[in-house]
């Protein structure tokens, strides 16, 4: 099967999910991964997309437009690279369990989340993701929040992230947390328990 990627940005309305999805049924295709969010009263949705032989990024464009046309929708469909699905679909079955000896051959790495709020000011994604890409951290999930009224708005993110394991992890939460107290917002960061996933 190919996959594509699926964008859809629109003002938020009832049945949108809906409309995308049948589209996408009705042509026979799989929804193996997305993400849907309000973003200031717009709706977002990027999918991950698997279609059978006989449909390409012109029959998914055609199978969409009356729902994106219906709800005023801009929408993006992309091919995905065949290579970076395999690549990826490699990590996660050479993943090293605990205390496997093939840790000695992958670099090791933990999940952890990492929350931060306070003052709403510009460059707090930056400064957070800057520390995380020094302590070679990998993101792997990002949401953002402006909560309150304009004159009191605080910033929440919350962030779900991969770290190379055990002290050097402590370290790498250790540098996030610094860099966002340098900018004035509070950090927390824990370890994800497998057994809470």
């Amino acid at each position: 099967m190919a996959r594509f990627s699926l964008s859809a940005l629109g003002a938020d309305r009832p049945g949108i999910v809906a409309g995308v999805s049948g589209a996408l049924v009705d042509l026979g295709c799989n929804l193996e991964d997305s993400t849907m969010t309000i973003l200031r009263g717009h709706f977002a949705i990027l999918l991950v997309v698997a279609t059978p032989p006989q449909v390409d990024r012109e029959a998914l464009e055609r199978a969409l437009t009356p729902v994106a046309d219906a709800f005023d929708l801009t929408l993006a469909v992309r091919p995905l690279s065949d290579a970076a699905v395999r690549a990826e679909e490699a990590d996660r079955a050479q993943a090293p369990g605990p205390g496997s000896q093939a840790q000695a051959s992958v670099e090791a790495r933990e999940a952890w989340t990492i929350a931060v709020h306070g003052a709403d000011r510009p460059g707090i994604v930056h400064a957070v993701t800057t520390a995380l890409a020094q302590a070679r951290g990998n993101v792997v999930d990002v949401a953002t929040h402006v909560v309150g009224e304009p004159d009191s708005a605080v910033y929440v993110m919350t962030l779900r992230v991969t770290l190379p394991a055990g002290k050097a992890a402590e370290a790498a939460a250790r540098h996030v947390g610094e860099a966002a107290s340098g900018l004035g917002v509070h950090c927390t960061t824990h370890r994800d328990e497998a057994d809470l996933l």
